[in-house]
C-alpha cells in the first residue's frame, strides 16, 4: 500500500517535487487496480460531482466575476453526467479488446501522472471532466488552477478526491497546487508524465514546448454561415441559445456570422427580434476598441453580460441585450470584430454567393482558429454545400444547424461527436489531437456532426382500466391472467377505516389471493413511512402490490415497491437528478420481477397510477424528492369512478386545477409530441367542462367520470413529456409551506404561463427538438381547442388566462400564496432557498424557459403579494 499521504500546502517548487513523489506511489497502487474497482470509483466521483453542481457553480461566479450561475449548473451537470455516460463502459484495464481468430489483442496501461491546466472559463467543470478521465484511466491527476479560479477549481477537485478514496481509490491520487504561478506550472509539466492543458495560446505553447506529451486546444474563432436555404428562425434562435451561454465564454461559441445577401434582412430582423442590438456610428468603433486591445481579447470583457460589455465601452444599451452586433466587412486581423472574443459580442458580414461566404470563413479560422470549430446552417438536402463547406474548413468540428457552443462539446445536439471539456484542434491548430479529448485521439479527424432530434417514447402502464364500476372485474386479472398468490395493500389510515379496502379484499378473498394491508401513509407520504411499511412488505413477501388512494399512497408505494425489488440501491441515489433520462449517471435496477404492481386512484388529479414519477418527502431533512424513472410505471392502473364519489370540495378543487396544469405543461413541453398532445387538449378541455360540475354536485356521476379520465389523460400526457417549473415551484411551495399541491400549482399558473409565453426569454429550454421560442403559440392552440378565440396567439392567450382565472375562483383557489396562511416573514426568508431548490427541481428541465434562479424568485413574489405581471420578457 501506498504511504499516507501528508495534506501539506503545495506553493513551492519543494513542495510540488515531494507531492508527485508521493503521487507516483499511489499511482504505481492505482495500475494495479480492476476494471470493476476502476468503474466502481469512476461512478462514486461522478455522482459527487453531479450532487455539487450548483454550489460550484456559484463558486465560480463569485470567485471570478465571469459567466452565467445557471449556465454553469449545466456545465458541471453536463462534465460529470455526460463524461460518465460516454465512458461507463469502456474498458480501460488491462486486455480491452481481443480477437481471438485474428489473434489481436489491446492492453491498456496508465501514463502515469497527468498535469492539469485549468482555465478560469471553466474552472469547476474542467476540473471534474480532467479528474473523472484520469481516475477512469488509472492515472494521478495533479491540477495547475488559474489563480483569479483556483478556490473554485480546487474545491471541484476536493469533491471528486473525497469520493474517489471513499470508494477504495489510493489516497492522494488527485491533488492541486494551492498558490498557483507560472514557475510551479512549468515545473509541474516538466516532470509530468502527460499534459492536459486547457487555457489561453500562451499556455498551451508552454504545454507543447515541456517536452512531455501534452493534449492541448488551441483558440476557437468560430465562424458562422447561413446560407439561403437555411430555416432562418432556427439559425438565429440557435446562435443566440448558444451565444449567450455562460456569456459566450465555450471556446466553440460563434465569433461571426456570415448570412448570404437574400436572406440577410430577414436573419437581421430575427435577430433584434430576439432582443439583440445592432451597434450603429460610433458605437461600433467603441465596442471594437473596448472588445479587442492590442490584438488580443481585453480579459476585463470576458464572460460579462452584453449590457455590462457596452457600459464599458460608453455604449447605452437596453439591459435585456443578448448579443452585442457589429456588422462589418474587413475579415483582416485588423478587424476586431473578426477576432474571438469570449463574450456576447459578434461580427456580422454579407455575401453575395456561397463560394464568397465560405471564402470569408476561410480566412476568419486563419485568423486565429485553426483547427477548432465553424458552423453552417443550410437545408440538410444540399448535400453538395455541406461537402463543399467541410471540405474548405480546417476545422476539427463542423456544425450543421447546431448551437455552436452546445454542439461543439458534443453530445448534446448531435450523437456521435464524444462529450468533451477540452477541444482538440488537430495539427492545423498546433494540437496534437484533432477531435473532443477523450482516452486516444492520434489521428487528424474531421467530424461532420448534423443536428438531431431526440428519439421519444410513448410509455403507458400494461393495462389500463377505467369506467364506473370496473375495479372488481379488473381485479378479477390477478388470478385469472397474472396468477398472484399474495397480495400487500398501501393505501392511507381515512381510506382503510371509511372502507375503502373492502372491495379489493373481498375480491381477493374470492380469488383465494392471500393479503395484507399498511395504512400509515402520510398526506404528504414521507420517506420514513416508506421504510416503516418496507419492513413489513419484506416480511409479508407478496407477489402483488396495490395502492389505493390519492397521490400519496400511489407514490409511496412506488417507492415501497422499487426498494422491495433491490434493497442493495440507495435512496439518495435513486433521487438523483437528471438531464436526460436516458444519460443519467444512475439507472433504476428493473422493476416488476418479484412483484405486480396495481394502481387505483381515488381522487381525480395526480395522474400518479399511469406516471413513472413518485413525491416523496424525507421528514428529517424536509426536501422533497421527485423520482423519475420508467421503472416506477405501475404494471396495471384502474380508474374507478365509484372510488372518486366521495371526494370534498377542497380535494376536487385542487386535485382539478392540478389536472389542468399537468395537461398544459405537457403540451408546452420541450418533450411534448403529437402522442401526448392530443391528451394533454383533451384533457384540459374535460377539465373545463366538468370541474364545475363535479365541484358544485359531489354526485354528478357524469362530472366524476369525465374528471378521473382527464387526470388519468393528462397523467399519461406528462408521463411521456414530463412537467415544468410550474410544479417544480409548487413542490417547494408545498416543501416549505405546505401548501395542498394542486392549489400550490394554481395559485401561480397563470403567471408561469405569462412567463414561458415570452417571445423574448432570457434562456429557452436546452433540447433538440425545442428550436425557438413558440410557447405563446402553443398556449393558443390549446385555447382555441377548449373554445377561446380571438384575432390572434396573443389576444388568444389573455382570454386563455382569463378564462382559467374564472376557473380558479369558480373552485375556490386563492389568488395569492398569502392568502394561504403562509407568514410573509418566514416566506421571505426562505425565499432564496427555495428559489434554488425549485430551479434543481427534476421538472424544470423539460420547462419551454429555462428560468434563472433570480427569475422564480420574481414569481414567487408576484405570486405572494398579487402583484400583476403584464410580461415576463427578458
Amino acid at each position: 500500500m501506498a504511504k499516507k499521504v501528508q495534506t501539506t500546502t503545495i506553493d513551492s517548487v519543494e513542495a510540488l517535487q515531494a507531492r508527485l513523489k508521493e503521487m507516483r506511489a499511489a499511482q504505481a497502487e492505482f495500475a494495479t487496480f480492476s476494471q470493476e474497482q476502476v468503474d466502481k470509483i469512476f461512478y462514486e466521483a461522478a455522482m459527487a460531482a453531479n450532487k455539487q453542481r450548483i454550489p460550484l457553480a456559484k463558486m465560480a461566479v463569485e470567485e471570478t466575476g465571469m459567466g452565467v450561475m445557471e449556465d454553469k449548473v449545466i456545465k458541471n451537470h453536463y462534465a460529470a453526467e455526460y463524461i460518465y455516460n460516454k465512458y461507463k463502459d469502456m474498458k480501460t484495464c488491462g486486455v480491452i479488446e481481443d480477437d481471438a481468430a485474428m489473434g489481436f489483442k489491446k492492453v491498456a496501461e496508465p501514463m502515469g501522472i497527468v498535469a492539469a491546466v485549468i482555465p478560469t472559463t471553466n474552472p469547476t467543470s474542467t476540473a471534474i471532466f480532467k479528474c473523472l478521465l484520469a481516475l477512469k484511466t488509472r492515472n494521478a491527476i495533479l491540477i495547475s488552477p488559474h489563480p483569479r479560479a483556483k478556490k473554485c477549481t480546487a474545491e471541484a477537485a476536493r469533491i471528486v478526491r473525497e469520493a474517489a478514496e471513499a470508494a477504495g481509490a489510493p489516497k492522494g491520487i488527485i491533488d492541486w497546487i494551492d498558490v498557483p504561478s507560472l514557475e510551479l506550472t512549468n515545473e509541474l509539466m516538466h516532470d509530468a508524465d502527460i499534459i492536459l492543458a486547457t487555457g489561453g495560446p500562451g499556455m498551451v505553447s508552454a504545454a507543447y514546448s515541456s517536452g512531455k506529451p501534452a493534449l492541448g486546444v488551441g483558440p476557437g474563432n468560430t465562424p458562422v454561415i447561413i446560407d439561403s436555404t437555411a430555416d432562418v428562425k432556427l439559425a438565429v434562435n440557435s446562435i443566440v441559445h448558444s451565444k449567450t451561454f455562460d456569456n459566450g465564454m465555450i471556446c466553440a461559441s460563434e465569433q461571426s456570422v456570415t448570412v448570404l445577401a437574400d436572406v440577410y434582412d430577414a436573419v437581421k430582423a430575427e435577430f433584434a427580434a430576439r432582443g439583440c442590438y445592432f451597434l450603429k456610428g460610433d458605437e461600433l468603433d467603441r465596442v471594437r476598441k473596448t472588445v479587442i486591445i492590442n490584438g488580443s481579447v481585453n480579459a476585463k470583457i470576458v464572460g460579462q453580460s452584453a449590457h455590462t460589455i457596452a457600459q464599458i465601452a460608453g455604449v447605452e444599451v437596453p439591459k435585456s441585450t443578448k448579443i452585442l452586433i457589429g456588422e462589418v466587412e474587413s475579415v483582416d486581423p485588423s478587424e476586431e470584430m473578426a477576432h474571438e472574443k469570449l463574450s456576447p459580442v459578434l461580427g456580422m458580414y454579407k455575401a453575395k454567393t456561397f463560394d464568397e461566404a465560405i471564402a470569408k470563413a476561410e480566412r476568419l479560422v486563419a485568423d486565429g482558429g485553426y483547427g477548432h470549430t465553424s458552423s453552417l446552417y443550410v437545408n440538410v438536402n444540399e448535400k453538395e454545400k455541406i461537402q463543399k463547406h467541410y471540405e474548405a474548413m480546417k476545422t476539427c468540428r463542423i456544425l450543421i444547424n447546431t448551437p455552436s457552443s452546445q454542439g461543439g462539446i458534443g453530445d448534446l445536439y448531435n450523437f456521435k461527436m464524444a462529450p468533451s471539456l477540452t477541444l482538440g484542434c488537430g495539427s492545423w491548430g498546433g494540437n496534437s489531437v484533432s477531435g473532443n479529448v477523450g482516452p486516444q485521439h492520434l489521428l487528424n479527424i474531421k467530424s461532420v456532426a448534423e443536428r438531431r432530434e431526440n428519439m421519444l417514447w410513448f410509455r403507458t402502464p400494461e393495462k389500463i382500466f377505467f369506467k364506473k364500476g370496473c375495479m372488481p372485474v379488473a381485479l378479477r386479472e390477478l388470478s385469472e391472467v397474472y396468477g398472484k398468490k399474495r397480495a400487500f395493500i398501501v393505501t392511507d389510515s381515512f381510506l382503510y377505516t371509511s372502507g375503502f379496502t373492502k372491495k379489493i379484499e373481498a375480491s381477493l378473498d374470492e380469488q383465494g389471493i392471500t393479503h395484507t394491508s399498511f395504512w400509515s401513509i402520510s398526506p404528504d407520504p414521507k420517506l420514513q413511512d416508506c421504510l416503516k411499511g418496507l419492513e413489513l412488505l419484506r416480511a409479508f413477501n407478496p407477489d402483488c402490490i396495490i395502492a389505493i388512494g390519492g397521490g400519496s399512497a400511489m407514490d409511496a408505494g412506488k417507492i415501497m415497491w422499487t426498494m422491495y425489488e433491490h434493497p442493495e440501491e440507495r435512496f439518495e441515489d435513486m433521487a438523483m437528478d437528471f438531464m436526460d433520462i436516458r444519460k443519467r449517471v444512475y439507472k433504476y435496477p428493473k422493476s416488476g420481477t418479484k412483484a405486480f404492481f396495481v394502481a387505483i386512484p381515488t381522487s381525480s388529479g395526480t395522474g400518479s397510477e399511469v406516471t413513472p414519477f413518485s413525491i416523496i418527502t424525507d421528514a428529517e431533512t424536509g426536501t422533497k424528492w421527485p423520482l423519475a424513472d420508467y421503472e416506477l410505471m405501475p404494471n396495471m392502473a384502474i380508474v374507478d369512478t365509484d372510488n372518486m364519489m366521495t371526494q370534498p370540495k377542497g380535494l376536487t378543487s385542487a386535485s382539478g386545477v392540478d389536472v389542468l396544469t399537468h395537461a398544459l405543461e405537457a403540451y408546452v413541453s420541450v418533450m411534448a409530441s403529437d402522442y401526448t398532445d392530443g391528451l394533454a387538449l383533451r384533457a384540459m378541455k374535460l377539465v373545463f367542462e366538468y370541474l364545475p360540475r363535479a365541484y358544485d354536485n359531489p354526485n354528478d356521476v357524469e362530472a366524476r367520470d369525465h374528471m378521473a379520465n382527464a387526470s388519468c389523460m393528462a397523467g399519461i400526457a406528462f408521463a411521456n413529456a414530463f412537467l415544468g417549473v410550474n410544479h417544480s415551484m409548487a413542490h417547494k411551495l408545498g416543501a416549505y409551506h405546505h401548501i395542498p399541491h394542486g392549489w400550490a400549482n394554481a395559485v401561480i399558473l397563470t403567471r408561469v404561463m405569462r412567463y414561458n409565453a415570452a417571445e423574448r426569454p432570457t434562456k429557452m429550454g436546452t433540447f433538440p427538438q425545442y428550436d425557438h421560442p413558440k410557447t405563446l403559440h402553443r398556449y393558443a392552440e390549446a385555447a382555441r381547442f377548449c373554445g377561446v378565440t380571438g384575432k390572434d396567439d396573443a389576444e388568444v392567450f389573455e382570454k386563455f388566462v382569463a378564462k382559467i382565472e374564472e376557473l380558479k375562483e369558480h373552485v375556490g383557489v386563492h389568488k395569492t400564496i398569502a392568502e394561504f396562511g403562509v407568514d410573509e416573514k418566514y416566506f421571505l426568508d426562505t425565499l432564496d432557498e427555495m428559489s434554488e431548490n425549485a430551479f434543481n427541481d427534476q421538472c424544470t428541465g423539460a420547462n419551454p424557459r429555462y428560468p434563472l434562479v433570480s427569475e422564480i424568485k420574481s414569481l414567487y413574489l408576484d405570486a405572494y403579494y398579487g402583484r400583476e405581471a403584464s410580461s415576463y420578457e427578458d
